[in-house]
Parts: C-alpha cells; structure tokens; sequence
C-alpha cells in the first residue's frame, strides 16, 4: 500500500525538499546512484565489466521545463558515449534514456525529443553499442513506441521498454517480438489509475509471466528486468521450452540491489546487465527505487533512525 503513496511524492516538490535535506539521504542514495559525473561512474563500468556482467547507463533527471535543459541531456549523453569509446566499453554497455528528459513533454515535444535522441543512437551505433528507450507514464507510451519505430528504421538494434501492469502491454508485447527487437519488460513504477494498469501485485505477477511467454516465443531479444526469484526462474524455464540459448536473452537488474545475483546469473553464463543510474537530479529515480521494493523504504527508513 505505500507504493502509491512514495510515487505521488516521487512528484512532490516539498517532498523533494524534505528528503534532499535529510542528512542520511546521500549515503543511502549512494546505493542506487553511483555518482553524480561521468568521472565518477566509469570506474564503477569498468569494474561491473571485468566481473563478467554487461551494464546500462542512465543519466537521471527527466522533469525538465527548458528546450535548453533538453539539449544538456543530449549533450550528457553524448559525452558518456564519448568516455565509453575511449575505454573500449562500447560493447559491454549501452544506454538507456527517458525521452521526458529529451523534452518530451514540452510544446512540440514529440519532435523535440526525436530529434535530440537521434545523435544519441547515432553515436551509440558507431562505437558497437545501442540505446534503451525507457517507459514512463502511460500517457507518453504512444509517442516512445512512435519514435522507438522511427529510429529503428536506421538504427534497428534500439530497444524499448513495456510495462506489465498496463493492460495494453500483451498486445504491445506481440507487436514488438519480431525479427531483431530489443525489449526489456519490468513490472513498471509510475503511479497509474485504475482504468489502464492492474493494482494488485499478484495481477501485475500473472501478467509479467504472460508477456515474458510472448516475448521468448517470439523472434526478438528479451531483456528480462526484475529481482523477483519467482519470475527469473520462470524466465529461464519460458527461455529453455523456446529453445533458446543463453545469449538469446539477458537478465536486467539494478545497481545496488542483489549484487550477488547478478554475478551468480553471469557465472552461469548467462548475459546479465547492471541497470546503473547516475547525476545529479537523482530524486525521482530514487523515489521509484523505494516504491517498487517494500525492502528498498525500510533500509532507507533504518539508515534515517541509526544515523539520527
């Protein structure tokens, strides 16, 4: 039940006060959010990779008001591109970017954001690797999908993200599993209203499962994005009755939780990728982090009493 509660203040600019303020807030920050500079994060890509894991990198931030903010996101990117060529990391990482942080939101918005992602995926093309691009509220899917086929008309290895809570996702699921896709599912963390996504966890379960089937009977390439034990069990059995092999799809979690997962899938061999945030405008991502896992709140809730 706090899951609703912590996303509606994931929006909330008091709250954003409140929990920035908070002295215990940046060690626990520290956890999910590696750095604030790409300085700062690409020790931590080099460490990932010589461990055996694959990493994708998201700069954080996608509330943005400005065209001009728009373009710094652009140009952020295309400087982590830039740092993972000269270190030869273009194969072992990719990118993941939120087209609201592109300026999806703004007048023209859908334009705006297609045209500063574009060089983005360009650039990630000409050194081997390829963007993501994430899902948001249910309100900007039909615009990411618009411009998810668009790139994909030059740049056919971008991927996309679905969301099993939403009812329309099933359908999506069969439209996206063809010949040479890249889709990651994950159970989804926007607060959405009853009428387009389930509320019940165990609902929200069923459907992941349904959407994994469709995607590894399908032709693309599943990105499997969760931490559960239950569904990653079910996706290498849903993998192995579609005859697949293990880099025919990969395993996805997130930087700082289950760490000895990630090595254990790797060691196994399969293709495990460490979804790993960084910068400075790491509220809303943080705030997601802590509604999806009721786990993830009260480590931060611990951290606040110790350290008060």
């Amino acid at each position: 039940m706090l899951g609703p509660v912590i996303l509606a203040a994931s929006r909330s600019a008091t709250m954003r006060r409140i929990v920035s303020a908070a002295p215990v807030t940046k060690p626990v920050v520290n956890r999910f959010i590696p750095g604030e500079t790409v300085d700062q994060v690409i020790p931590i890509v080099e460490r990932l990779t010589r461990s055996g894991l694959e990493v994708t990198l998201d700069v954080v931030g996608e509330d943005i008001t400005e065209v001009a903010q728009s373009h710094a996101a652009r140009d952020a990117y295309l400087q982590l591109i830039e740092r993972l060529a000269d270190l030869g990391l273009g194969e072992r990482a990719e990118m993941s970017v939120k087209l609201s942080m592109f300026g999806q939101a703004l007048e023209g918005g859908h334009e705006l954001a297609l045209a500063n992602v574009r060089p983005v995926v360009e650039a990630a093309a000409a050194i081997g690797t390829t963007v993501t691009l994430d899902a948001e509220d249910h309100t900007t899917l039909d615009s990411m999908f618009a411009i998810h086929e668009e790139l994909r008309r030059d740049f056919p290895q971008t991927g996309c993200v679905i969301q099993a809570y939403l009812f329309r996702t099933e359908a999506d699921a069969r439209r996206l599993a063809a010949a040479g896709s890249r889709v990651r599912i994950v159970k989804g963390a926007y607060k959405e209203p009853a009428e387009v996504a389930y509320q019940d966890k165990s609902e929200i379960d069923r459907a992941y499962v349904r959407i994994m089937k469709i995607l590894m009977e399908g032709e693309g390439y599943p990105m499997i994005g969760s931490h559960d034990p239950r569904l990653i069990a079910i996706a290498q059995e849903l993998a192995r009755s579609a005859g697949r092999k293990l880099d025919e799809y990969e395993f996805q979690m997130l930087y700082g939780i289950r760490s000895e997962e990630h090595l254990r899938l790797a060691a196994e061999g399969h293709r495990m990728r460490v979804y790993t945030a960084y910068g400075t405008d790491w509220y809303g991502y943080f705030m997601r982090r802590l509604a999806e896992k009721p786990a993830n709140l009260l480590f931060f809730v611990r951290s606040m009493i110790t350290k008060n």
